[in-house]
């Protein structure tokens, strides 16, 4: 028996071993090679949240709705809804803050920015560019941005 055949009968005894690792570490080495290559191309920017309009439009909604409910609800029901509407404006003039770059104050979990804070965010959004009602409710002194 010759180095050749030791060779070839080597290669029969492992060929199943190897396949089975081949079958195995596949999947892994595909996934390497296709992370290695997505991170040299360019990635596309991906926006942080809804677009700027759709904020301005929810938010101008949400404002209107507020002074509405001000306006016309009954006492007992005019409680929970204004706190509901006024936690849905504080998100969405969060968001809006953070899309337009301006210092907004941060929450987390279940808390909600309060009156004087959110007066502060809608007024700094106005000044950004944002536009808002020049009827805001409560949230000024005068009813006005």
């Amino acid at each position: 028996m010759n180095v050749w055949d030791v060779g070839k009968l080597a290669l029969i005894v492992a060929a199943p071993t190897l396949l089975g690792a081949l079958l195995v570490f596949a999947p892994r080495w595909c996934d390497a090679i296709v992370d290695r290559w997505s991170a040299l191309r360019p990635q596309p920017p991906v926006p942080l949240g809804p677009p700027i309009e759709q904020l301005a439009a929810d938010l101008r909604r949400l404002l209107r709705l507020h002074g509405e409910i001000i306006a016309s609800a009954h006492l007992a029901m005019r409680a929970h809804r204004l706190w509901a509407v006024e936690a849905a404006i504080g998100t969405r003039a969060i968001e809006a803050a953070r899309a337009l770059g301006v210092p907004h104050p941060e929450v987390s979990g279940h808390d909600a920015l309060s009156r004087g804070q959110l007066h502060d965010l809608l007024t700094a959004l106005a000044a950004a560019g944002l536009v808002l009602p020049a009827k805001v409710g409560p949230f000024t002194s005068d009813g006005r941005i």
